[in-house]
């Protein structure tokens, strides 16, 4: 399968992506019920996971940031599940 890159690169390139047979599988049957391109489908994907993956790591320097700052407080995760325990005991009685 060879995709291309987002009309906003100037220079074109092709990629070779090699998928498990299932999912190659999948893929096709959703180009033939959207009547889309293969290629494109995987270009819209990647495109999609590009973009949230870039906003997973800008939430994540921020929040570094803020506890490095001082802003907040790390909780410690062992004292943070004890919370959670206590308040599901307490919400049971």
């Amino acid at each position: 399968m060879f995709l291309t890159p987002s009309v906003c690169v100037s220079k074109r390139s092709d990629m070779v992506v090699h998928l498990k047979p299932e999912t190659e599988s999948r893929l096709q049957e959703l180009a033939a019920t959207t009547g889309r391109a293969p290629d494109e489908l995987v270009e819209d994907a990647m495109a999609g996971y590009l973009a949230e993956l870039a906003r997973v790591r800008k939430t994540l320097d921020e929040r570094y940031d803020d506890i490095r700052s001082g802003r907040v407080r790390s909780v410690d995760g062992e004292e943070a599940f004890q919370q959670l325990r206590r308040q599901g005991e307490n919400r049971r009685r």
